[in-house]
């Protein structure tokens, strides 16, 4: 399987599992030493499978109909820069969107690790 076709696999797997919350087949996306580094709030960083299944058991459970979709990706040898934008409604009834890039390093054909520029998109209703 070349570069390419690996990536893209990864991150279609991803999607699925995301967006059928299946926490087990995206957990399988990532290596046991999982390496998480999130550049705009750094003290969210982490290491390991478990504090990626951490993390997203509690964002399946606060956004039920969570939806996933990489708007669009780029592969550079083990390195994936791929666009998101996950939406949905959380359990309090407000709206969820969040939007930005992932950049992957692969190991294997799984994600090694990441470093997340997602955040929250504003709610334009909530422009002074």
């Amino acid at each position: 399987m070349n570069e390419k076709s690996v990536s893209t696999d990864v991150l279609r797997r991803m999607e699925k599992a995301m967006n059928s919350h299946d926490l087990d087949a995206l957990a399988e996306c990532f290596t046991e030493d999982f390496r998480s580094v999130i550049p705009l709030h750094p003290a969210r960083s982490f290491t390991g499978r478990a504090g990626m299944r951490r993390n997203w058991a509690g964002l399946f459970a606060h956004v039920p109909d969570l939806a996933a979709t990489v708007r669009q990706s780029v592969t550079d040898r083990d390195q994936v820069w791929s666009e998101w934008e996950i939406a949905g409604t959380t359990v309090d009834g407000e709206r969820y969107l969040s939007r930005g890039v992932a950049i992957l390093r692969l190991r294997d054909e799984q994600i090694a690790s990441v470093r997340f520029y997602l955040d929250d998109v504003d709610d334009p209703d909530s422009a002074g």
